[in-house]
């Protein structure tokens, strides 16, 4: 599961997926929660485009929209079989920029917060769909992120965790081409834990209000783990 994440190197988002939008509006968060707006890349003819989307998934045939699902992750081994999901893998596939999720592990004092993300803490993509919702005089861009099995590093903190995407796999994430059996497998494999760190940070993460660069420090005297 991913249930909340951070994105502090927003300067370096335009350029690091080669959007051809100006970056208007968007700061760095981090602990990003279920229910925000956040900015998120998509495919286009002309190029790749940064929109502000809400996490928490409303497919467009949405009737009772106050009490829909709105999940916020999706499982990559049933994708085909969810009609959220199904359409959406062919035509809305999105990346969701990030440096780095958050997993609770218990320990002493109950469960505590550990931030992970890769090797040196750089900017990277979820593997993300997105759908738009539209009521009257309303409408709403929503979006999920993939989540696929466990590698070794993410394994003792939770049995799931994101799609991180690996460079290579980008462009045709976003491709508006449907995906072929076969790379679905490959596209959304676990991340390799040997480029990978995790280490325990302040609980004060568990406050969906507290928004600090802070909370992605290491807790002194935490253990790090690569």
């Amino acid at each position: 599961m991913c249930g909340r994440y951070s994105l502090w190197a927003i300067d370096l988002v335009g350029r690091r997926f080669r959007v051809v939008d100006p970056m208007i509006g968007y700061r760095s968060h981090f602990n990003i929660a279920p229910a925000t707006e956040n900015p998120v890349v998509i495919g286009g003819k002309d190029g790749n485009h940064l929109r502000a989307m809400s996490w928490g998934l409303v497919p467009s045939w949405t009737k009772d929209i106050r009490n829909a699902a709105k999940p916020i992750n999706a499982r990559a081994e049933t994708l085909h079989e969810r009609p959220a999901f199904r359409d959406l893998l062919n035509h809305n596939r999105c990346i969701v920029p990030a440096n780095g999720f958050f997993e609770w592990k218990a320990g002493w004092s109950g469960k505590e917060p550990y931030f992970i993300g890769l090797a040196e803490k750089e900017l990277f993509g979820f593997a993300g769909l997105y759908d738009t919702w539209a009521g009257p005089g309303n409408s709403i861009v929503s979006y999920t992120i993939i989540t696929t099995e466990p590698n070794d590093l993410v394994r003792p903190y939770h049995n799931r965790m994101p799609v991180i995407l690996r460079k290579e796999n980008e462009d045709r994430w976003l491709s508006p081409s449907p995906l072929v059996g076969y790379e679905l497998p490959e596209i959304l494999a676990p991340y390799p834990a040997e480029g990978m760190i995790a280490y325990p940070v302040p609980s004060r993460v568990n406050d969906v209000l507290e928004d600090g660069e802070e909370l992605v420090r290491p807790v002194a005297g935490g253990q790090r783990t690569l």
